[in-house]
């Protein structure tokens, strides 16, 4: 993995490469998506809104097969976009998903099945004047008995917006995401490698590292908890046999920091072995991690802090 692009591979007559952007209200299977295409887990995932708080790029690259062309696809994971966003942290996240539409081939909507919100209404407000090809995807059908229901659905989220195509599918289970490619693959255009066959992500490993602690945070910790917590990466040492991780779990009240932590640290305990198989899972490698829980108030509306977190860029400062 690495953060730079180098010189494409594969002449544009022979391929196509393009990017794609999946957008979507929180909790509709974004990153699920996105880890089943590039087949790692490279973004945060738990049934909780605001699990994902960057725009997060994972590329899938395909070569010799025989009935298609070779082809690598860009797919950025949003953000939920949401209609509440009073604190900085939550107007940076709506940001990062609008501006994710821009410069891109194609998008992906995602929806969830014989549900349609008042936020869906927001995200697709914000595909209005969009000129480029909008996929529909409607996920979780897997969890849907009687599939004759999709039907009357189908036809009522299809008279919303002009979609390039709707494709019914499950996310966690892989159910029509061959379909969704080979969609893709008739808007993209031919063009050569935008980054080696063998990168998944332009994101660093202490990201991905850090976001896979964050997971276990949203996962353990109670309803409102996780979103007053970020996890910032101070020490990452790999040796040929084991990877050292020391990581900071900021908080912004000094009552929570007890709550992480938990009674004898049993909570904190909980979440590093938790933690700590996600990250071997993803290093392949023994891991040794450390955390500890400091405090700094009201860091989601610290510009600094939401920059050195990676949430926001020094640009936007």
């Amino acid at each position: 993995m690495s953060d730079t692009k180098t010189e494409s591979l594969k002449p544009a007559a022979m391929s196509r490469c393009g990017t794609v952007s999946i957008i979507g209200r929180p909790n509709v299977g974004k990153s699920t998506l996105l880890n089943h295409l590039v087949g790692y887990k490279l973004s945060a995932i738990a049934n909780k809104p605001q699990t994902t708080r960057t725009n997060i790029r994972g590329i899938v690259t395909q070569t010799g097969h025989p009935e298609k062309p070779d082809f690598q696809i860009i797919f950025t994971d949003t953000p939920g976009i949401h209609q509440n966003s009073g604190n900085l942290l939550n107007r940076t996240l709506n940001s990062e998903a609008v501006a994710a539409v821009e410069d891109v081939d194609a998008i992906i909507m995602m929806v969830e099945a014989l549900k349609w919100t008042a936020e869906d209404d927001f995200v697709l407000k914000r595909l209005q004047h969009v000129n480029r090809p909008v996929f529909l995807l409607i996920n979780k059908v897997d969890r849907i008995k009687e599939k004759e229901r999709l039907f009357p659905y189908l036809k009522e989220v299809g008279d919303k917006h002009q979609f390039a195509e709707i494709i019914p599918v499950s996310a966690s289970k892989g159910i029509n995401t061959d379909v969704l490619i080979d969609a893709l693959l008739k808007v993209l255009p031919e063009s050569e490698f935008i980054y080696p066959e063998d990168h998944i992500t332009d994101k660093s490993v202490r990201f991905i590292c850090a976001e896979l602690i964050r997971e276990q945070l949203v996962r353990n910790l109670h309803e409102e908890l996780p979103y007053t917590t970020a996890v910032e990466i101070e020490k990452f040492e790999e040796t040929d046999n084991l990877v050292t991780i020391e990581a900071v779990i900021w908080t912004d009240r000094k009552n929570q920091k007890g709550i992480i932590i938990g009674k004898k640290g049993e909570t904190l305990k909980r979440i590093g072995q938790a933690a700590r198989h996600s990250l071997e899972d993803f290093l392949m490698k023994k891991v040794m991690l450390k955390q500890w829980v400091k405090v700094e108030e009201n860091w989601q509306n610290n510009p600094r802090h939401l920059n050195e977190l990676g949430i926001i860029s020094n640009r936007e400062l």
